[in-house]
C-alpha cells in the first residue's frame, strides 16, 4: 500500500470517527476545533476527507496481491 493511500486511510478513519461523534453525541469535532461547520478551514478539512474517501473506492478494487508487498 502506498503512502497516499495510507494517508487516505488514516483520513477516512479520522472523518468515520468524527462522523461517529456527530451520531452518537450530536458533537462535530472538527467544527468545534476550527471555528464552526462553515468556517474555511473546517470546509478544507471535510473537503479533503471527503477526497481521501473517494481515493480509498479505488482501494476496494484493486487486487490484492498487488497490495502485498511482502517480498
Amino acid at each position: 500500500m502506498g503512502v497516499v493511500s495510507k494517508i487516505a486511510l488514516v483520513l477516512v478513519i479520522i472523518g468515520a470517527l468524527n462522523w461517529g461523534l456527530v451520531g452518537i453525541f450530536s458533537f462535530d469535532l472538527v467544527a468545534y476545533l476550527f471555528g464552526g461547520m462553515a468556517s474555511l478551514v473546517s470546509r478544507i478539512i471535510y473537503t479533503v476527507v471527503g477526497i481521501a474517501g473517494i481515493w480509498c473506492i479505488a482501494l476496494l478494487f484493486k487486487d490484492s496481491r498487488a497490495l502485498d508487498v511482502t517480498e
